[in-house]
């Protein structure tokens, strides 16, 4: 119990830090929430879904400028326990991104693939031990350290002219090299389970003098495991996700309309039959201040499939 509520306390701590890349819309998008079952490496693919809605008013409502757009992701995922207590991850995203006008007209596309992030994991503890009912508690924290390479398209032109026209930045990448210090926390009692993590990004200027503010991301989803056979077993998870990014700077200068915050609400189904999984989730915004009012944020969705062998 000790260990728990250190846990608790530092991410509540890191969760209050000053840190939105447009808080996971567009480029830098960083999200895992729950890593499918395994016990040596698996493999597979992520799709994620976001809208958001740019250049509204002072006052947040819609212009004669506003633009709609639209960010998909394909991404290839895997992760390898290397030993007792190390972890790589690694993902690597493939961007579609559409920008329509408010009369549902195509405005913009951009097609490609985005910066690739590597992570590694070092487990902290592990530890199971039983209640006074005989009810079995098991629990692990990771700690990890990731780099996200500038591997997707920037174009510092696509740059300037949003700066000028629209906050949010319409690229496959941030043409920076960025390192991201984490927290991977779960404790389960019997069947029913809480996981959480929290990741700061921390963003290094690219080439052409342009730094993204730096970004903290955390989430704790509940969930409850429900056997279906020997081999086989769903799980379904509620939680929430939570999003703060400082503002952009631009040779220097802080560029005033980006940055800002997000918290979402999460639901999904997690299910495992023998060395297959599959999962999806949905969120929707319950708060959010994105580009100083400028910005707002819709639904997302993500799914897997991942082989794990």
């Amino acid at each position: 119990m000790k260990k728990l509520l250190i846990v608790l306390i530092l991410l509540i701590s890191m969760n209050s830090s000053q840190a939105c890349d447009i808080c996971g819309c567009g480029v830098g998008g960083y999200y895992i929430g729950l890593l499918p079952d395994f016990s040596k490496r698996f493999i597979g693919l992520r799709y994620q879904f976001n809208r958001i809605t740019t250049q509204l008013d002072i006052h947040g409502n819609r212009t004669a400028l506003t633009t709609d757009e639209k960010y998909q992701t394909m991404e290839l995922w895997g992760a390898w326990n290397i030993g007792q207590r190390w972890r790589v991850l690694a993902l690597v995203p493939y961007n579609f991104s559409e920008k329509y006008t408010s009369g549902s007209e195509i405005l913009r596309k951009k097609n490609g693939i985005g910066d690739i992030t590597l992570n590694g994991y070092y487990k902290l503890f592990e530890g199971s031990n039983s209640t006074d009912n005989n009810k079995l508690i098991v629990q692990a924290l990771w700690l990890g350290l990731g780099v996200k390479l500038p591997t997707g398209s920037y174009d510092a032109l696509e740059q300037q002219n949003a700066m000028a026209t629209n906050p949010n930045i319409f690229q496959l990448g941030t043409g920076s090299l960025d390192i991201i210090p984490s927290l991977m926390y779960d404790i389960r009692i019997q069947d029913f389970g809480i996981n959480m993590n929290a990741s700061y990004k921390l963003n290094t200027e690219n080439k052409d003098d342009y730094r993204y503010g730096n970004k903290i991301a955390s989430n704790a989803s509940a969930y409850y495991k429900i056997a279906l056979g020997s081999n086989s077993r769903i799980a379904p998870n509620a939680g929430l996700s939570f999003e703060k990014q400082g503002k952009d700077h631009s040779m220097g200068f802080k560029v005033e309309e980006t940055g800002g915050h997000l918290l979402n609400a999460s639901m999904g189904l997690e299910a495992n039959f023998n060395r297959i999984s599959v999962g999806a989730s949905f969120q929707t915004p319950i708060n959010q201040d994105l580009g100083r009012g400028r910005i707002d944020a819709g639904n997302r969705m993500l799914t897997h499939l991942s082989y794990s062998f």
